[in-house]
């Protein structure tokens, strides 16, 4: 049996707000292989939720990051330097757009909504992959998480939807440029599930049963697939893989209309 040992690996997840937390699903993958981790956190408001996550994991780190604030970011990876030296994987699971961006025509997103969706959702996976650079071991692995908006039409999904086709062009982009240095760039597209991103989607839970009908599984896929792929992403088990968008949504991308 192939067994997945982080042991004496370090880890970076960003955007954990929750239990229900794609990030989560993915960082509590690392914790159990026995990685090290820091989870980022954007604001204090957000800091007592996650420390009641990690209280079972002891001497697991936090900090915070706002993604958006240069400042915060230097501060974060100065953080790990001083703490890991290096740093082997990147989790990043952060999005957002207005909620109005969302609730409107896409045609009437304001240029103010456009600039905070992608700033927020796509660069900054490259800005994160810039300060993280200098720390990165080689065979470091980085991973992003994707919807399907990105590449057909999701109504009220909008700008998001832009949002994320930047995101998987950018985890291109960086897996060639990263590439010389043994360290690979992946997108996890996972389907429709009950996150708190998801709240803010007008008509998610429509969303949600119209994707399970359609799926070639007939159901949603799950958070604990989506740790799995991300855990399977990061180690070294997927080595030849970079530059990829891997769907984790029962088979729903596949189908190009049902009967049923």
């Amino acid at each position: 049996m192939i067994g997945i040992d982080l042991s004496g690996k370090t880890a970076l997840v960003m955007g954990v707000t929750n239990s229900y937390s794609l990030g989560w699903a993915i960082g509590e993958k690392l914790l159990q292989a026995g990685a090290k981790c820091i989870f980022s956190y954007q604001g204090e408001r957000l800091k007592p939720a996650l420390e009641k996550l990690l209280a079972p994991y002891e001497g697991t780190l936090t900090g915070q990051c706002d993604v958006t604030n240069e400042a915060e970011l230097e501060s974060l990876f100065a953080q790990i330097k001083a703490e890991f030296g290096s740093l082997d994987y990147i989790v990043h699971a952060v999005a957002y757009a207005p909620r109005a961006s969302m609730e409107g025509r896409f045609v009437d997103t304001t240029q103010e909504d456009w600039n905070t969706a992608l700033s927020v959702s796509a660069y900054s996976l490259v800005s994160v992959a810039r300060h993280a650079e200098p720390l990165l071991n080689e065979g470091g692995s980085i991973v992003t998480l994707t919807y399907y908006a990105s590449q057909k039409v999701v109504p009220k999904y909008n700008v998001m939807g832009i949002a994320k086709a930047a995101l998987e062009a950018s985890t291109r982009y960086l897996a060639y440029e990263l590439g010389s240095k043994n360290v690979r760039v992946n997108a996890i597209s996972a389907g429709p599930m009950r996150t708190v991103a998801a709240k803010s989607i007008p008509g998610f839970t429509s969303m949600l049963s119209k994707a399970a009908e359609m799926a070639a599984l007939k159901r949603n896929a799950t958070s604990e697939e989506v740790g799995k792929l991300g855990l399977f992403l990061l180690s070294d088990l997927s080595s030849g893989i970079t530059g990829e968008t891997t769907y984790v949504d029962a088979g729903y991308n596949i189908m190009g209309m049902s009967f049923e």
